[in-house]
Order: structure tokens, then C-alpha cells, then sequence
């Protein structure tokens, strides 16, 4: 019969906590709006005055916020906040009306199948193309120009876009790419270094499935950009089986294919050439340079280096 008392005497002890930290939380303001928008009586409602209490600091923070940018929960654009079911009452990350209109607004990215490339080229647009610098002006009216055509049903050459470093080349035929994943057009933009590092380590394995899909991903893009072509080591591996093999598909195929590089063509011929002495390696080099002129328009840009 004590064992039973002191049971009895426990819970009611826990209920007069539960109650004495659930009015006092009652006197916040915030947490007392979200538990009166709850359809829940207050005796279910205190055995969860902790998780309220953490959901109420969020909701605050949701009601003064202005944007992502000055976000201040602990998962950027969500809101941790209780969701009655029936009778029970969960907790769950939901995201905000600002992480809404991202998420819509960037949909279209989900089209664009980016390998080893930063954010900011990832998130490229047009509209927020740099257009002082005069260097630009052709390679924007003829980016401007393809997507019209393109989604005109007028698909031409790719380009071959060269120049110095960091001018903006690979920044410039993304937003051209994302602004045709706008209209469900699915590409692939690959930093052909690494994607060559990535290739080689999966080549030759047990199973070379890893392989075929990565190189296949790049092979039967619908639009592809190969970014920063010759600097790269070059291997005879690299440029006749994997990079000539690429090229010679998509110029069969007729696939539009972009290439950024900080060399000209003639630059890239001596650099694919492996040596200047080897006259087969000199041929296959103007192999994969005639393949490039097959595909491509060639337009140079030299401007000012924003990677300083």
C-alpha cells in the first residue's frame, strides 16, 4: 500500500511541476500566442512546455525576420514548430515563406548537373551578368542570342570560349545553362581537371559501373560544358579515350558542347600535342582540335580578373 501511495504522491508531484513551468512559460507573449493557436487543452499541452518553449523562440525569430539572409534559427529557412495529429502533437521543421520562394525560384537548377564547380557559378544568371566591362559585349549578345534560338528550336554550335583567367568565361555559359533549365533543358557543366582525377580513380576497378556513369553523364549530356579545358595533365589516355571519344560522339550526335579554356586554339593543339618532337602525337592533337571547330564558334574574351 506505500509503494502505491508514494507512486500516486510521484505523479501528482510531476503534474504540479509540469503545471508550475507550463504557467510560467504562459507569461512569454510568443509562447502564449503559439499554444493558443493550438486546438489543445492546456493539461495535454504542459507535458511539452520544453519543446514549446524551443518552438516559440523560432516562431519569434520567424515574426521579425526580413529574409534568409538574416535568419536566425538553428536550420536556415525552417521554423521548428508543433503540428497536432488527431490527438497527438509533433514537432517538425517547416520550412518559411521565404524558404518557399527559393526553393521555387531555384527549381529550375535541379536541371543543371554540376561537377566540381563553386556555388557562385552554379547559381549564375543572366540578369546578373556584369556588363560594363566591353570585353564582355560580344559574348553576351551571342549567349543572349543562342537562347532565343535555342528555345526557338534553332539549336546551333556550342562555343569555345577563351581568355585570360578569371574573366567570368565559365560564370558566363552557366547563367546561359540555367536560364534554359527555366524551360526543363537538363546540361551538365564538368571542371574537366578534376572530372579527369575522378574518372581515373574509379577506371580499371572490380566494377567499372562507377566509371560508365560518370562518363557517360558527360558523353550523352544534353548540353554540356567541358570547363577549363588544358589545364589538365594530358595523357594519351586523357585526350584520345576519354576527352577525342567525348567530342567525336556529341559531333556525330550533333549535342551542343561549350568549352571554357585560357588557352587559344592553337595554344590548346600544342598543349594536347604531349611533345612538339612525336608527329602521330601531333596529329591526334588536330584531331581533337578539328573536332573542337566542328562543334564550336570561337569567340576570345580578355578582361579583368575578379578572382583577385
Amino acid at each position: 500500500m506505500e509503494n502505491i501511495n508514494a507512486s500516486v504522491k510521484g505523479i501528482k508531484d510531476l503534474d504540479y511541476k509540469l503545471k508550475v513551468t507550463y504557467e510560467k512559460a504562459l507569461k512569454n507573449d510568443t509562447f502564449k500566442e503559439l499554444v493558443s493557436s493550438i486546438n489543445l487543452n492546456d493539461k495535454f499541452l504542459m507535458k511539452y512546455t520544453s519543446k514549446l518553449e524551443d518552438a516559440s523562440l523560432e516562431y519569434k525569430n520567424c515574426k521579425n525576420c526580413k529574409g534568409l539572409a538574416m535568419c536566425k534559427n538553428v536550420v536556415n529557412g525552417y521554423c521548428y514548430l508543433p503540428l497536432v495529429d488527431g490527438e497527438k502533437l509533433n514537432f517538425s521543421y517547416v520550412a518559411c515563406k521565404y524558404k518557399n520562394k527559393n526553393i521555387k525560384d531555384t527549381k529550375y537548377q535541379k536541371n543543371v548537373t554540376s561537377i566540381d564547380i563553386p556555388k557562385e557559378i552554379k547559381e549564375a544568371r543572366i540578369k546578373d551578368i556584369y556588363t560594363d566591362d566591353n570585353s564582355r559585349k560580344d559574348v553576351i549578345k551571342w549567349i543572349l542570342k543562342y537562347v532565343k534560338d535555342y528555345k526557338n528550336n534553332n539549336i546551333g554550335k556550342g562555343l569555345y570560349l577563351h581568355g585570360n583567367f578569371g574573366c567570368g568565361k565559365t560564370y558566363l555559359i552557366s547563367a546561359l545553362f540555367n536560364e534554359l533549365a527555366k524551360d526543363g533543358v537538363k546540361s551538365v557543366i564538368v571542371y574537366f581537371p578534376e572530372y579527369l582525377r575522378s574518372l581515373k580513380s574509379s577506371y580499371g576497378s572490380s566494377s567499372n559501373d562507377e566509371f560508365k556513369e560518370k562518363y557517360n553523364e558527360v558523353k550523352y549530356a544534353k548540353l554540356l560544358l567541358i570547363d577549363d579545358l588544358g589545364a589538365e595533365s594530358v595523357t594519351s589516355w586523357s585526350r584520345d579515350e576519354i576527352l577525342g571519344s567525348i567530342l567525336q560522339y556529341r559531333m556525330q550526335e550533333g549535342l551542343p558542347t561549350f568549352i571554357t579554356s585560357n588557352l587559344n586554339e592553337k595554344e590548346l593543339q600544342e598543349h594536347l600535342s604531349l611533345t612538339t618532337t612525336n608527329r602521330l602525337e601531333r596529329v591526334k592533337a588536330v584531331r581533337i582540335i578539328e573536332r573542337i571547330k566542328q562543334l564550336t564558334e570561337d569567340i576570345e574574351m580578355i578582361g579583368e580578373n575578379n578572382r583577385k
